[in-house]
């Protein structure tokens, strides 16, 4: 069984990547269904949807599966073991790449004399007839020898050009010629609730063909905020991460990278990064071996209704900036904390998730056009992108998962404000709402501790809020006085 990684202690979910570790022998996996390599029919295939009165009853992927399964591949990956160093101690080198991967997501396996060598197991897709393939980069990451296994059953040894963590996409080519290749798509053409197929290697069983629908977009996850995640619910399990996943018109628009589980293994919900976030990594890892991004240098949150009618928005959209980084990018060009971004660089910012993804793919340097919301009036302003080094490139403010919980917006002190309130730390509070608008908690106040303990940041607010009960006691300083206020939470 694949070891898991919590999120969601509560529930016991947790965020695993598809890929698939293993010591020898694959296992069967659910909903798995052989790929035909069928002849190369004259016109693009796409799926066909059957109906009864006008509803949808079946779609048809085989057209699909046999144009484009011979262009998804089995990807091999072979790293050494370290001699063991005690008794108990057994394992790679924690400094080895290698080591976090399979201690997060390897097999619980029983104790005893082990092989030299661990092998992973992965998916990928050929994008052009000379050997280049897309994969993920935890597939790949740290391996010492990567084989790549067509399903014509000849196999390549593979050379990784390069591997994103960030973003989690590998390229990796192999010596070969004429190769089948998959059409890419566009990804923010689909619709929630419009037919998708997975083509992968789930347990080491090649080519097999699995779909579902679409159930989200631009889905923000624990790991990370530079990819807007497509949500399916396509059967994904160990060993599908790298592999395709297709639109009805046999177009490639994302690559099944992460599922939510309980067991490690499919449980109704999978991700998928968008193909398009895909080739620009691609295209700047095949060119200069590595990935850079763009930065703003702002923290921002999510645009609610309330939200929305206080800063003067027509519809409930945008990102709000939370804070400006002071010389940050943003901070030249003069935008300000209170702003609701609803466009950047032509793009439209619909939800704060979307925002960071656009500023990292924007080439630093350049100038880009940012559309904003200032005290209800429209805005226009030119920034200067800068290049994103450690961080994020528009970073989600440290209060935005907490708002479904407390229903607070806050921000660290100043030091000026910390010596005119006369404190040391302290969150003042920005905007409120759900459980903190009902205990009485007022934008201005500020919250020196939850249940007994100080507070000096959001982030640090949010998790003692994700692990208390149903209700917290805050102290809070509003003027001179200092009093406890009870919270019952969501």
């Amino acid at each position: 069984m694949q070891q898991q990684r919590s999120i969601f202690a509560a529930a016991a979910i947790v965020l695993g990547l598809a890929g698939m570790p293993s010591t020898g022998a694959a296992f069967p996996g659910p909903q798995s269904v052989r790929v035909s390599t069928a002849a190369t029919p004259a016109q693009p295939p796409q799926a066909v949807t059957q109906s009864v009165g006008g509803m949808a009853t079946a779609t048809d992927f085989s057209g699909i599966v046999d144009r484009y399964g011979p262009a998804v591949v089995n990807i091999s990956v072979v790293a050494k073991t370290m001699p063991t160093q005690g008794p108990g101690q057994e394992g790679l080198d924690p400094d080895d790449p290698f080591h976090e991967f399979f201690r997060r997501f390897g097999p619980q396996m029983p104790r005893m004399p082990r092989s030299p060598l661990l092998r992973g197991q992965g998916s990928g897709f050929i994008v052009s007839a000379d050997g280049l393939i897309l994969t993920n980069a935890h597939v790949v990451d740290g391996a010492q020898e990567v084989t790549v296994r067509l399903t014509d059953r000849r196999e390549f040894r593979a050379k990784v050009l390069g591997a994103d963590r960030k973003t989690d996409i590998a390229v990796i080519r192999i010596d070969a010629k004429n190769l089948p290749t998959v059409k890419l798509g566009d990804p923010g053409a689909i619709k929630v609730g419009e037919p998708v197929l997975a083509i992968g290697s789930p347990y080491g069983f090649e080519n097999s063909a699995t779909a579902g629908i679409v159930s989200a977009k631009s889905r923000s996850l624990p790991d990370g905020d530079i990819v807007p995640f497509i949500q399916t619910d396509v059967a994904v399990n160990p060993g599908n991460s790298g592999g395709p996943l297709f639109n009805i018109r046999g177009e490639v628009i994302g690559i099944n990278s992460q599922i939510y589980s309980r067991s490690g293994g499919y449980m109704g919900i999978s991700f998928a990064i968008p193909i398009d976030v895909a080739v620009k990594v691609q295209e700047q890892l095949v060119k200069h071996g590595k990935v850079t991004r763009g930065r703003l240098g702002i923290s921002i949150q999510s645009v609610n209704q309330a939200l929305a009618d206080s800063f003067g928005l027509k519809k409930v959209q945008g990102a709000l900036v939370a804070s400006v980084e002071d010389g940050s990018p943003a901070d030249k060009a003069g935008i300000e904390t209170g702003d609701v971004i609803i466009r950047f660089n032509g793009r439209e910012i619909n939800s704060s998730s979307e925002l960071p993804g656009a500023v990292a793919a924007t080439a630093p340097g350049t100038s880009a056009r940012v559309e904003l919301i200032r005290k209800g009036s429209p805005k226009v302003i030119n920034v200067t992108v800068g290049e994103l080094k450690d961080g994020t490139a528009a970073r989600r403010s440290d209060n935005d998962e907490d708002n479904g919980r407390l229903g607070l917006a806050v921000r660290p002190l100043t030091k000026e404000e910390q010596r005119r309130a006369n404190i040391n730390g302290g969150l003042l509070v920005e905007d409120v709402s759900g459980p903190a608008r009902v205990a009485g908690i007022r934008p201005g106040d500020v919250i020196l501790t939850l249940n007994g303990t100080a507070v000096t940041s959001g982030e640090q607010l949010r998790s003692m809020a994700q692990k208390a009960g149903k209700s917290v006691a805050l102290l809070i300083q509003r003027g001179g006085a200092k009093v406890f206020v009870p919270i019952e939470m969501n």
